[in-house]
């Protein structure tokens, strides 16, 4: 309530084109580039045991490529010889041609019940993969894009049952420790369903963390699964990993186990343990400021910062990010900037886009910081409040 109360929406008069005659339709047509593959895509065909309508949904319409939202100029796929390849598009040249930057250890040729291969793009430095045999891959990429030279490195990797496609996963840093979570997509036999299709859709939530201590190992520290009988039209991980967003014709239901009762158990300790703000930050109607407190080791060098419009990516050493997501507003990130003080600690100066608009949190979905609200910024909300008070007692309360 008190940043709605100093919000206000005004049109810019200087955006404005009072000669601006209105949209016409245009009938150039839209360019179109086509570029020779050393080898064809690694494409999966339904076999006669998946005839269902969903089977069709998961894996029939199947895009085998990948766009990466974190570098949207570049797209991946995963050829017949199980490599992922990158291609980097762009709206005034021709496509350049594909490059390797990961090979499959697996032959995917060699197994008969298999889908087709699938990833996402979990952080703008993290990939998941999935083989399509029922093999988790757990991958650091460092910086990806055609201007950079990508090592993408196996850190985990595991088998988990049957094949899956990949949903969704989200990159974040919980306890003190890294970790990702990953949804993961079935469609397998129902045997209990004798009217209906015969199969019933699984969601398996996996969340897996970097061991603590300097254990830079990674293992899954929970499993959750949910069955419905419809294919999602959209299912994705909330950016804190503490829940799941699913939109479907039909419900879904998690299916308990008696480890999720111990698991439920830890969750609440560690809850109850109280910590201190990983950052702080302050702001004004013009910008945004954000303190964080460096440990003893590190320099200017160690730091790296990536503003955007929408999103900033802290990272020290070759840590983990600190912070990484999506900022509640817009910045101007070509004005943004940030010091080592005196005290070891690092600021950094967001620029507001909007100017006036009241930010209720700094990165969406992120708990971790602390806001600290200037005293003269409290006497304005106060008094901005003021006419919803009074002295008088009411007589008649109803």
């Amino acid at each position: 309530m008190a940043g709605a109360a100093h919000c206000s929406l005004q049109a810019k008069r200087l955006l404005l084109d009072p000669k601006f005659e209105g949209y016409k339709l245009s009938l150039e047509p839209l360019a179109c580039y086509q570029l020779g593959l050393d080898a064809a895509v690694a494409e999966v065909q339904l076999r006669d045991d998946q005839y269902t309508l969903d089977h069709m949904r998961a894996f029939g319409m199947y895009n085998y490529l990948h766009l990466d939202s974190w570098y949207q100029d570049n797209v991946y796929y995963v050829d017949q010889f199980g490599r992922v390849m990158n291609l980097s598009v762009t709206l005034d040249t021709a496509l350049q041609k594909p490059r390797e930057v990961f090979r499959l250890p697996t032959e995917l040729t060699a197994c008969d019940n298999r889908l087709c291969a699938s990833m996402h793009f979990s952080s703008s430095t993290w990939v998941t993969l999935s083989d399509g045999t029922g093999r988790l891959y757990l991958i650091k990429s460092g910086k990806r894009g055609s201007s950079a030279s990508e090592k993408w490195e196996i850190v985990f990797n595991e088998e988990l049952g049957s094949p899956f496609i990949v949903a969704h996963s989200v990159s974040f840093v919980k306890s003190d420790a890294h970790s990702l979570a990953v949804l993961l997509l079935r469609v397998e036999k129902d045997e209990l369903d004798t009217k209906g299709s015969g199969f019933h859709v699984t969601l398996e939530w996996v969340t897996i963390a970097e061991g603590k201590e300097g254990d830079h190992r990674y293992e899954i520290i929970k499993r959750r699964v949910l069955q419905g009988k419809s294919v999602p039209h959209y299912a994705a991980i909330e950016p804190s990993g503490d829940g799941l967003m699913i939109v479907s014709h039909k419900p879904f239901t998690f299916m308990h186990s008696e480890s999720d009762k111990l698991e439920e158990n830890d969750d609440a300790k560690v809850s109850n343990e109280k910590k201190d703000p990983l950052y702080y930050w302050q702001q004004t109607e013009d910008d945004v400021t954000i303190t964080v407190h460096l440990p003893q080791d590190i320099t200017r060098d160690d730091i790296k910062i990536h503003f955007s419009p929408d999103n900033i990516c802290v990272t020290l050493k070759d840590q983990p990010p600190l912070m990484e997501g999506k900022l509640h507003s817009s910045v101007d990130h070509e004005s943004c900037t940030w010091i080592i003080k005196e005290d070891k600690s690092l600021e950094i100066s967001l620029i507001k886009k909007n100017e006036g608009c009241r930010w209720t949190e700094l990165i969406v979905g992120d708990t971790r910081g602390e806001f600290i609200m200037d005293p003269s910024q409290c006497s304005e909300i106060a008094e901005s409040l003021m006419h919803l008070t009074s002295e008088v007692m009411v007589k008649n309360q109803e």
